[in-house]
């Protein structure tokens, strides 16, 4: 195990938020010094490259950044102005691309990159041996981070996974194609609309659009509403759209459809664009598809969704049989996975739930590709394993995927450093521990907020795979 080095009066909420304004960002003079970095790059064996940033004055932490879905290129940071303000007090950033031979659904080499990574760092780059290494990751890469919690004893000292989809890649499969599927077939009706087993991103934006359209002709009439709140509810998809200044009451229903209609549908490369164009990598990387539907019970997914009140008060409005369409759902369901595809994402990309380090997970409540529903889901599973003493989540009360300030990220790596350091998370991991020393920063909103997320609409359930 490393080295368990108490940081400077890092016991106590208040004292925690004193050491977080040691340095504050209206002091150019001190944060120059501080971000005069050394910038390194290199390669690993397999291809994968990686980058680091080492502050002229370290405060003997590295982080071990993960970065999301998207081109395999390294970063150590999600943006510039979060690893300004990391860098700016004391911490040392590296991240790798991830093996570019491969997917962008990279699952398969991320962690061991990342992994050696670190054994890379520490031997050509840092001045010492790292007192902590903190991983820390976005979307896809908060994935990868709890993996590395997974796996991490005497390799990382903490996690902290941000808008990651910790409830695995088959939940996120199975919950995005069954919403797919009920628009299809309940929008389009005896229309053939390749869902799966797209042979290209180009191919499967052409089945967004198609689905789109039906949508966008659905919005126009009570029972197309009705039907398009159901499929959004198998999608997870939340109902607090950007410009909203909160999301609409549980009791009007029919405003909270129109808020998961503009986050699903509207926008020049909206969530459903996102979502099909995406598939072909995870299936690259599973070599097969790896979601299916026959099996599925639609009445008991949609009983277990915290949007089912919704979807019956806007079905009973419009004079529609909910029990129809679920039937219909269920009768028609025949999607098929390739079971060595579902084998190899569960070996890749599906954590366990065990940890061997502390993990904090921060989310923000409205998250269109990533439904914050993931959290409550993972946090049953880390329960089930017995170690929920290691886990703590926090929520931001926020619009949009991993919109987040970096005074949010930073106060979440302060949290967890506060863990790694001391043992015991005290209060530094709840909302209002984490406003204040976010409120302190001076680096962008701090919006913590008491939150508990419903359950995922179709997460864990038992399917045929045939």
């Amino acid at each position: 195990m490393r080295s368990r080095t108490f940081i400077t009066a890092a016991i106590g909420t208040g004292v925690l938020a004193a050491a977080a304004l040691a340095l504050p960002a209206a002091a150019p003079a001190a944060v120059t010094a501080m971000t005069a970095a050394r910038h390194v790059t290199g390669t690993l064996p397999d291809g994968a490259t990686w980058v680091a940033d080492v502050p002229a004055r370290w405060n003997g932490t590295l982080l071990l950044y993960s970065h999301g879905f998207g081109p395999l290129t390294a970063a150590d940071a999600p943006n510039p102005a979060t690893s300004a303000a990391l860098l700016a007090r004391g911490y040392a950033l590296a991240g790798s691309s991830y093996d570019p031979n491969g997917s962008m659904w990279a699952l398969d080499s991320a962690v061991r990159d990342q992994f050696a990574t670190v054994r890379a760092v520490e031997a050509g780059v840092l001045p010492g041996r790292p007192q902590r290494v903190l991983a820390f990751g976005t979307s896809m890469g908060g994935l990868v981070s709890a993996l590395e919690a997974q796996h991490g004893a005497g390799r990382i000292d903490g996690a902290l996974t941000t808008c990651g989809i910790v409830a695995g890649a088959v939940n996120l499969n199975n919950y995005q194609l069954d919403g797919e599927y009920a628009l299809a077939q309940l929008l389009l009706p005896g229309r053939p609309v390749q869902l799966v087993r797209f042979t290209s991103a180009a191919q499967a934006l052409g089945t967004a659009a198609t689905l789109q359209g039906a949508a966008a002709q659905a919005q126009n009439s009570a029972a197309g509403r009705a039907r398009l709140a159901l499929a959004m509810a198998f999608i997870n998809v939340p109902p607090w759209a950007a410009g909203q200044t909160a999301p609409p009451p549980p009791t009007d229903p029919a405003a909270q459809e129109a808020a998961q209609y503009q986050v699903e549908f509207t926008g020049p490369f909206s969530t459903l664009d996102f979502i099909e164009a995406g598939r072909p990598s995870i299936d690259a990387a599973a070599g097969g598809s790896g979601t299916w539907t026959r099996g599925t019970d639609f009445a008991a997914v949609l009983h277990r969704s915290p949007y089912r009140r919704e979807v019956a008060a806007l079905y009973r409005a419009a004079g529609l049989s909910l029990r129809g369409d679920l039937n219909t759902l269920t009768e028609h369901a025949d999607i098929t996975a390739d079971p060595a595809a579902v084998r190899s994402l569960e070996h890749t990309s599906v954590p366990d739930g065990r940890l061997e380090v502390p993990e904090l997970d921060l989310h923000t409540i409205s998250d269109q590709l990533v439904p914050v529903q993931q959290e409550n889901y993972y946090r049953h599973l880390v329960r089930e394993a017995g170690d929920a003493d290691l886990l703590r989540q926090a929520y931001v009360a926020s619009v949009g995927h991993c919109n987040f300030s970096p005074a949010e990220l930073l106060a979440g790596v302060l949290a967890l450093g506060h863990r790694v350091a001391t043992g015991d998370w005290d209060s530094v991991a709840e909302p209002e521990s984490l406003d204040r020393v976010a409120s302190g920063l001076g680096l962008g909103p701090a919006r913590f907020t008491e939150y508990r997320p419903g359950p995922l609409t179709g997460a864990g359930r038992a399917r045929e795979r045939r």
